[in-house]
């Protein structure tokens, strides 16, 4: 039986060149689209630090903005800093406790309870919850603001809107989370105090002289300086997305979860960095 050349063409099946193509090239367009937006939103954000920055450094300063922005940045967040700093201490006491004592060094628990507090765990601690409670705040806040056409109407009247919305309420963060902080560090040592009288008797002057003594000039002042770079990029996140909200209703949902998220992630990576700048040091 011969074979001819139809019946080969028949039998060999082509590949669809055109099909394959067409696929590439809606990739390479959702790709480009998605780098597209991924330089865009680093462009605004950067064209926004910029304006902030500017604004912040103006002749005019909303002044009494800023003061009221510090005393709702304070009263939101006080009470919830206070039980937080109270049970990190409290907690951190009870379960350290039976390491040390396994190894007869209970008398190392004030400095290592106070270190750890200092250094690490209560401006961190601090910084993260401020991002859920201050930076949501501010993002909804922001974001209503955007889809009720307030800023809108500010841009209209000839009112700067990022010098009267976004630079007190950045300042106000960059003040009040280090001193938040502080306190966070105080209430967690008594609350470690109060941890170890439960299983022992430690007297209140005792126990402050050993957390005290075993902490130095390097262990404060980093941990101090750190909290102002967390307290900035919370009140920057918070505000940037609230004002880059949409108009939708949508929207406001949006900037408040999406502020909690970044302005979280931005705390690790900022500790991070500290971190190993305070261990080159």
């Amino acid at each position: 039986m011969k074979v001819t050349k139809t019946d080969i063409k028949n039998r060999i099946k082509l590949p669809r060149v055109k099909k394959h193509a067409i696929k590439l090239s809606e990739n390479v367009i959702k790709k480009t689209q998605n780098a597209n937006r991924f330089f865009l939103a680093v462009g605004e954000f950067n064209l926004f630090f910029w304006l902030t920055a500017k604004a912040a450094f103006s002749r005019h300063f909303e002044f009494k903005e800023f003061l009221r922005q510090c005393f709702l940045v304070g009263n939101k967040t006080l009470p919830l800093i206070t039980i937080t700093g109270l049970v990190i201490g409290l907690v951190l006491t009870i379960q350290s406790r039976p390491i040390l004592a396994d190894f007869g060094a209970t008398s190392l628990l004030p400095g290592m309870i106070a270190l750890s507090i200092v250094r690490e765990m209560g401006p961190v601690v601090t910084a993260l919850i401020c991002a859920g409670k201050i930076g949501s705040g501010m993002g909804a806040e922001l974001g209503s603001m955007r889809v009720s056409e307030q800023i809108d109407a500010m841009e209209v009247s000839s009112i700067n809107p990022i010098r009267f919305l976004v630079v007190p309420r950045v300042l106000a963060a960059t003040l009040m989370i280090p001193i938040l902080v502080l306190y966070a560090d105080a209430l967690g040592i008594l609350g470690s105090w109060a941890g170890a009288n439960i299983k022992g008797d430690v007297t209140f002057v005792l126990f402050f002289t050993q957390a005290f003594s075993a902490l130095g000039f390097m262990d404060l002042i980093p941990a101090v300086i750190k909290t102002f770079f967390f307290g900035a990029a919370i009140g920057f996140v918070g505000c940037y997305k609230g004002y880059t909200a949409g108009r939708g209703t949508e929207s406001v949902g949006k900037a408040a979860n999406q502020s909690v998220v970044l302005a979280s992630l931005f705390v690790i990576v900022i500790d991070l960095i500290a971190v190993q700048i305070t261990d080159m040091l």
